[in-house]
């Protein structure tokens, strides 16, 4: 998804609109997710930039797409621009030391 929103319309409300841009973040992050996974990854991870505009663009974690969101509303904006990529993602295990196991002998 590479897309600017725009948060004025004539007929909907500044709140109602950022919600409508969050659900629409959250609809395409599903239907990515239920994709069916390539051979060898262990779940869909996503790249994301998030900026006032495509040159603006920083990186930024999923997490935080929901209050840059916010943000964008309470600095006033009329528009803003979002990318999100699918890639897959490979589970990394970092191994337990001995020294720090919680059993006893």
């Amino acid at each position: 998804m590479k897309k600017t929103f725009e948060l004025t319309h004539p007929k909907v409300k500044l709140e109602r609109r950022v919600d409508a841009v969050k659900h629409e973040v959250k609809k395409y992050l599903k239907r990515e997710r239920n994709k069916k996974l390539p051979a060898g990854a262990d779940f869909w991870d996503f790249d994301c930039q998030f900026g006032n505009t495509k040159e603006e663009a920083e990186p930024v974690q999923l997490s935080e797409i929901n209050k840059r969101i916010d943000q964008t509303q309470v600095e006033g904006l009329t528009s803003f621009y979002i990318e999100i990529e699918a890639k897959e993602g490979i589970r990394t295990f970092t191994p337990r030391d001995e020294e720090e196991s919680d059993f006893e002998d």
